[in-house]
C-alpha cells in the first residue's frame, strides 16, 4: 500500500463520518418541518396529544414503582422510598392530564432551547468551513443567526405560542434544511481536495 493511500483512507473515512452527521442533521430538519407544520395547524390537538402521553406515562411508571414496591419484601426498609416515588409520578402524571393546555408554554420553551441548539451547531459548521476557506460559510453564518433569533422567540413568546413555535419550527425547517445541504456539498468538495481527487 502505497503512502498516498494511507493517507487518504482516514480522511475518506473522516469524511464519510461528516456526511452520515450532515444528513442525520438534514432529517432532524424534517422532523422539526413536519411537527413544526402539525402544530401550527392544530395547536389545541398537538398540545393535548403531547399533555396524554407524557401524563400517561408518568401514571404508568408510577404504577409500576407501586407494585413493584408491594411485590418486593424490603418494604420494612426505612430506606426505601420507593413508595413515594411512585406516588409522586402519578400525581405529576395526573396533574399533567388535567392541565394539559397549560404544558403549551413549557413546549415552546423545549422546542426554542432546540432551536437554538441546532443554530448553534451549524454556527460552528460555518466556522469549520470559514476555516477550510469555503467561500458559502457566510451563508451559513446568516443561517445559523437566524434560527438562533427564531429559537430565541420561539423560547420567549406569550400567547398563541403553540402556534407562533409551529410557523416559526415550519421555517427552520426549511432554513436547516438549505443549510445543511450547502455543508455537505461543500464537505464533498474539501474531502476530495484533502484526498487528492480532482
Amino acid at each position: 500500500m502505497s503512502k498516498t493511500e494511507i493517507i487518504k483512507r482516514p480522511i475518506e473515512q473522516a469524511g464519510s463520518d461528516i456526511k452520515k452527521s450532515a444528513w442525520s442533521a438534514v432529517l432532524e430538519s424534517m422532523v422539526l418541518l413536519v411537527l413544526g407544520f402539525l402544530c401550527a395547524i392544530w395547536p389545541d390537538t398537538i398540545v393535548q396529544v403531547i399533555a396524554l402521553i407524557i401524563g400517561c406515562f408518568f401514571i404508568v411508571r408510577g404504577g409500576v414503582i407501586i407494585i413493584n414496591y408491594f411485590l418486593e419484601e424490603n418494604q420494612k426498609d426505612y430506606f426505601n422510598n420507593r413508595l413515594l416515588s411512585g406516588v409522586i409520578c402519578t400525581l405529576i402524571g395526573i396533574a399533567i392530564l388535567v392541565a394539559g393546555q397549560s404544558i403549551a408554554h413549557i413546549f415552546s420553551v423545549i422546542i426554542g432551547i432546540l432551536i437554538i441548539y441546532e443554530s448553534l451547531v451549524r454556527l460552528n459548521a460555518a466556522l469549520k468551513l470559514r476555516a477550510a476557506k469555503v467561500v458559502s460559510w457566510k451563508q451559513m453564518i446568516v443561517i445559523s443567526l437566524i434560527m438562533l433569533v427564531i429559537g430565541i422567540i420561539v423560547t420567549f413568546s406569550t400567547g398563541g405560542a403553540i402556534a407562533l413555535a409551529g410557523w416559526l419550527m415550519v421555517v427552520t425547517g426549511v432554513i436547516g434544511i438549505i443549510g445543511d445541504v450547502i455543508f455537505i456539498q461543500h464537505v464533498n468538495m474539501i474531502i476530495d481536495k484533502l484526498a487528492g481527487k480532482k
